[in-house]
């Protein structure tokens, strides 16, 4: 007798690709995708990979040097949008705040 549907086990999360792991020519490329703004869906999507470890590319933690090789090559790539980008490290936004309101967020 099958069980009813609210006693089913929910699927497990997709598993995440750990055989072959992020190197510093897809950082470059993953720098290259952020200033393109491609969704950060879509670079999980390409390189199979956990959102953390993208985020630890933006905010420099891994790959530090390949921001600045990113952005000599975006640049002969795309000279008419160097000036269109922030190449700046993605920065996080603090998860608990001192103010209810959230005010600092907008200061």
């Amino acid at each position: 007798m099958p069980l009813p549907f609210y006693h089913r086990p929910e699927p497990a999360p997709p598993a995440f690709n750990t055989a072959r792991p992020l190197t510093e020519t897809d950082a470059i490329e993953i720098w290259i995708a952020k200033w393109l703004r491609i969704r950060r869906k879509d670079l999980i999507a390409r390189y199979d990979c956990d959102p953390r470890r993208i985020y630890e590319i933006w905010e420099g933690v891994r790959f530090p040097l390949a921001r600045e090789k990113a952005l000599a090559a975006f640049s002969t790539r795309y000279p008419q949008l160097v000036g269109h980008v922030d190449p700046s490290h993605h920065k996080r936004l603090p998860l608990k705040t001192r103010s209810p309101d959230q005010l600092n967020l907008f200061g």
